[in-house]
């Protein structure tokens, strides 16, 4: 697959191979209601751009899903790493590793599994939802994600309502964290956009048995 997206300026200032900033002391903590959270560190991931190509090349899969009487397209490509698979880069693994040490004490596990999202272009979307498949429907868990690519709006709102909706534009090595009760008393989007906008990957850790 061949990108079409703009690069980070600071991948062309710190050349192409990739490096990890040190999480802690540097992420940035927005306390939300009913005991949520999300953690935010720009440019995480230096040298971005490399991976992101490196993954546009991974086996993509399409899938399609019932919507009320009729069969559609999602419209995202996908790819799941389970705990056994071999992540396809090793500065992946890298940030696994990072994530499980800094969040040790209040995750009290490991991030384990890797899901990855591919959206080509402003149309790929992703609608409301809670990562609530799983021991999240009833339990305060996290889910890690790093964005790669052009930025996209990550949109967070509370499934209670009663709070204006917060964005978080990421892209280019971005790293996002939702903790506490994130998934079960907020959602969460990517809302399609009709802005010019070159493809975005997310890649999103998470503990076992959270999807």
């Amino acid at each position: 697959m061949t990108s079409a997206y703009q690069p980070s300026m600071l991948d062309f200032t710190t050349g192409p191979a990739t490096a990890l900033e040190s999480l802690p002391g540097r992420l940035t903590r927005h306390r939300l209601t009913a005991g949520a959270w999300v953690d935010v560190l720009p440019a995480w991931l230096h040298g971005s751009d490399a991976l992101f190509e490196t993954l546009l090349d991974i086996d993509w899969r399409a899938d399609r899903r019932q919507m009320y009487d009729n069969v559609v397209d999602v419209p995202r490509l996908l790819r799941w790493f389970d705990a056994d698979e071999t992540l396809p880069h090793p500065v992946l693994v890298e940030a696994r590793a990072a994530l499980s040490a800094h969040y040790a004490d209040e995750l009290g596990e490991e991030f384990v599994t890797a899901g990855m999202c591919l959206y080509r272009d402003g149309r790929d979307s992703v609608a409301w939802h809670g990562d609530t498949i799983g021991r999240s429907a009833r339990h305060d868990t996290m889910v890690a994600i790093l964005s790669l690519g052009s930025p996209r709006n990550l949109a967070l709102r509370p499934r209670a309502g009663g709070h204006e909706t917060l964005r978080f534009p990421l892209g280019h090595g971005d790293l996002i964290v939702m903790g506490g009760s994130c998934q079960r008393t907020w959602e969460h989007a990517i809302p399609k956009t009709a802005k010019p906008v070159g493809p975005r990957i997310s890649v999103q850790f998470r503990p076992i048995n959270v999807a």
